[in-house]
């Protein structure tokens, strides 16, 4: 697992990287105005926190404020978009979520708050696909052998995702509902540990995110099948997507993006936008980005709020039919 762990320790390079800008820029950010409170759902770490602390390093130049990342992890992501929820709707406060912000709605019997009207989108940040993954000396040499081997009546095929209710989990069990096969999903607690036992042989087959499978791919150890993004990867190009290999109009990436409490008026909105935009643009973020496995995006708040709310009602419609909830 080197590789892998190169690719943590370039993440938290990052990390610990960022958390200079945020103090250089201190003086100059609280002059031109009050510090942007960018919330993560999430602990330290993670890619949603890495994505956070990566573009809030550039606001004092782009915004003229500073931003500070404060993580609230807990119930799924809930107790943090709860404290955005209710923080004001001056554009100080904003809340960097993925895409199971939108998966919580479906599996959640009650939220503290209602995800599609106590909040307004800023930007789509970046994407992340799910790749299938197999041993290089499995058996399964293509998607459509997998399709072939996962027929209800032999049901002889598992998968392993990152966890129940992720979106590697749901991009698994929505091709089960598209071709009408049957993968027998197997939850682990985080993409290293399914990874750890697919290269071990414990599962035959893996769902993942590309970022966190690339290094052992590059590396020989296990061999991709399919993407699940719209397009193919381009850190992956041999790769087909899931809809290249008859299932067309599937797709299913990781969205990474920033929210605001509703009720932030329509140019702060716009300021925030154009600002983070701005940051995305960079060469020298797009590298990191690039070297992370994201696909960078740049939404606005019109098409990321539609994005959010249509996966919202898609993903509450895929969790209703595999029966998912969170109790």
């Amino acid at each position: 697992m080197k590789q892998c762990n190169r690719l943590v320790g370039l993440a938290a390079f990052v990390v610990a990287c960022l958390q200079v800008p945020f103090a250089m820029a201190g003086e100059s950010g609280e002059a031109a105005g009050k510090p942007i409170e960018v919330t993560v759902t999430f602990p330290p770490g993670g890619g949603t926190d890495v994505l956070a602390r990566l573009i809030g390093s550039h606001t004092a130049e782009s915004l003229g404020r500073v931003s500070v990342v404060e993580n609230r992890p807990g119930a799924s992501g809930n107790l943090g978009a709860r404290y955005v929820a209710g923080r004001p709707a001056d554009g100080g406060s904003l809340l960097m979520v993925n895409s199971s912000f939108a998966i919580n709605p479906g599996v959640f019997k009650t939220l503290p708050f209602n995800p599609k009207t106590d909040f307004v989108a800023i930007i789509n940040v970046a994407y992340i696909a799910t790749v299938m993954v197999v041993p290089t000396d499995s058996r399964y040499r293509t998607f459509a052998d997998v399709m072939a081997a996962a027929r209800p009546k032999e049901n002889t095929v598992s998968f392993g995702s990152c966890g129940s209710g992720t979106p590697q989990h749901l991009a698994g069990e929505l091709i089960n509902l598209r071709t009408g096969v049957h993968m027998q999903h197997v939850p682990y607690k985080g993409c290293g540990p399914a990874l750890n036992d697919i290269v071990g042989g414990q599962i035959p087959i893996a769902l993942v995110t590309a970022s966190s499978a690339m290094p052992l791919i590059k590396a020989g150890k296990l061999r991709a099948l399919a993407i699940s993004s719209k397009e193919r990867f381009s850190q992956l190009p041999d790769v087909p997507t899931v809809a290249e290999q008859g299932l067309p109009g599937y797709e299913l990436s990781q969205w990474h993006g920033l929210l605001a409490p509703k009720g932030t008026p329509v140019d702060v909105q716009k300021r925030l936008y154009e600002g983070f935009a701005k940051i995305l643009m960079r060469n020298d973020v797009q590298k990191v980005l690039s070297d992370l496995g994201y696909t960078p995006a740049s939404d606005g708040p019109e098409a990321f709020q539609k994005i959010v709310n249509g996966d919202i009602d898609r993903f509450a419609e895929i969790s209703k039919r595999i029966g998912l909830t969170a109790d």
